[in-house]
């Protein structure tokens, strides 16, 4: 018999993911011209201090900072695998239904395109926003081809 494990904080469900970049202005467009999130809320916060944005999309939001003398993001967490070789945060992800046709538009609309690649016969991709942060592309698994 399996013993069931106890989560200790009950239900959870996503709400957001952080991000810190040099123009906050800046990225709410490249995050409403890109990728369709619209702002929610904008505040800042004296205690950090920083200058902060909620934006959304569907029920998935992301809180972005701007605090004055951040330093910038290092040339190796721009680049996928080599972010890996730093512990911490990599990346949000999300589900498009056509990886190569969202790469498409999101490259004529100038996004700046990480790699492209398939992973176990899927479609992956990664993006960096206007301040350099990782984002990937993946297809559903339904879409994904059965092997034989």
């Amino acid at each position: 018999m399996t013993e069931s494990l106890t989560c200790a904080v009950g239900p959870l469900r996503p709400h957001h993911f952080g991000i810190s970049v040099p123009d906050l202005d800046a990225a709410l467009l490249w995050y409403e011209r890109m990728l369709g999130f619209s702002l929610e809320e904008r505040l800042f916060i004296d205690k950090i201090p920083a200058h902060i944005a909620f934006v959304r999309r569907g029920p998935f939001r992301i809180e972005i900072f701007q605090v004055e003398g951040a330093a910038p993001l290092p040339d190796a967490r721009r680049v996928p695998n080599l972010d890996l070789k730093t512990h911490g945060n990599k990346h949000m992800c999300f589900e498009v239904p056509d990886v190569p046709a969202a790469m498409a538009a999101l490259r004529a609309a100038g996004a700046d395109i990480a790699f492209e690649l398939t992973v176990a016969g899927n479609p992956t991709a990664f993006v960096r926003d206007c301040a350099g942060n990782l984002i990937e592309f993946l297809q559903p698994f339904e879409s994904r081809p059965v092997a034989a």
